[in-house]
């Protein structure tokens, strides 16, 4: 049994959610104004404070089942970054504190685990976050384990090509995706931090690593 195949772990999302705040919250805490205003290479347009004030503004959507039509659309993000302009960098840490303690429970009690998914991007944005103030441990770091369980549940759910990753980093090889009876499943190797920038859409230029079998843009979750 591979972790794309496992049975839905509810717990999952909120162990990475809190391991992820844990180390995430103290970091932002010790950064100066001028940190948040850095343009993040990953997210285009926005500035570190603009991706947490999504992060935030999304998880506490969890949190209080705020789900209107639009919902996480661009339109949507860029409304809630809009509804945060005048608040202090240190009232969006603090409300990404919340959301990050208080929905891991929420997305736990969704038997669809159609919520799962933000915890992986939640985890994703900490990276951005960390790759664009310079800091170690973008896309790595103690949530690892949980962020590749759930990309394999995620990418299994959705259907993705079947993929094997056999990490430089990690003992046991990732199995990702869904079998589709006709075609070879695709085989990654490299570092860990690489699987993840290719399937979130991220760079990963520079980097060695080897891919057989599928094309970078079929692996990206968000394309």
């Amino acid at each position: 049994m591979t972790a794309a195949d496992a049975a839905r772990d509810p717990l999952l999302p909120g162990r990475l959610l809190t391991v992820e705040r844990d180390a995430l919250i103290p970091l932002l805490r010790s950064r100066t104004d001028a940190d948040f205003a850095l343009p993040t290479a990953a997210c285009p347009g926005w500035s570190v404070r603009d991706v947490l004030a999504h992060c935030s503004a999304a998880l506490i959507r969890v949190v209080e089942s705020r789900f209107e039509p639009g919902v996480f659309s661009p339109e949507s993000n860029d409304r809630d970054i809009a509804e945060r302009a005048a608040w202090t960098n240190a009232r969006v840490v603090d409300e990404l504190e919340r959301g990050m303690t208080e929905a891991g429970e929420v997305i736990a009690g969704r038997a669809d685990g159609l919520l799962d998914p933000i915890a992986l991007g939640e985890w994703v944005h900490a990276g951005d976050v960390r790759d664009t103030l310079g800091e170690p441990g973008a896309y790595t770091g103690a949530g690892l384990p949980h962020a590749l369980a759930l990309l394999a549940r995620v990418t299994g759910e959705r259907g993705h090509l079947r993929l094997q990753a056999d990490l430089d980093d990690v003992d046991e090889p990732l199995q990702l995706g869904a079998p589709s009876g006709t075609r070879t499943p695709a085989r990654f190797i490299g570092d860990a931090a690489t699987l993840v920038r290719l399937y979130t859409g991220r760079s990963a230029d520079g980097v060695p690593y080897e891919l057989t079998g599928a094309e970078v843009g079929e692996l990206n979750l968000y394309g």
